[in-house]
């Protein structure tokens, strides 16, 4: 087991769009439910923070960095324990397609088996995305 938290995974998936196509669709919290199931099944805006119930976990709080040309799709979650977790995201030319990455961070005192659980979580989102963006 891991316990020092230093780890990093970089979780891709390549989506046959262009950025811009990638980045706007994926930098809109409103279609965050459509993909990312890892927070819930819904979302709304409250003030300048975006709310989503994610079941188990209770409502987390979403921060996303501000809309950027760079492809920066960075967020912040934060629990109902007022644990916030910093989730870089990037999306970046891949051919005429784009790729997506998602810097997974193992946490001080996450097993082997949690750290694996939640790369498979991240890697189906991804999916979803990429699924979603190539079937409009």
């Amino acid at each position: 087991m891991n316990v020092t938290g230093k780890e990093s995974r970089h979780i891709g998936v390549h989506v046959d769009r262009t950025v811009d196509e990638v980045y706007a669709y994926a930098s809109d919290p409103a279609n965050l439910p459509a993909w990312a199931h890892g927070l819930g099944g819904s979302i709304e805006r409250v003030g300048d923070e975006w709310v989503a119930d994610s079941s188990p976990l209770g409502r987390v709080t979403v921060r996303f960095s501000p809309r950027n040309e760079l492809g920066v799709l960075d967020h912040d979650v934060t629990f109902p324990s007022g644990e916030t977790f910093h989730n870089p995201v990037r999306v970046i030319a891949d051919g005429t397609g784009s790729e997506v990455v998602f810097t997974l961070r193992r946490q001080p005192g996450t097993s082997d088996a949690d750290f694996e659980r939640d790369a498979e979580t991240v890697t189906a989102d991804l999916t979803r995305l990429k699924e979603l963006l190539e079937s409009v």
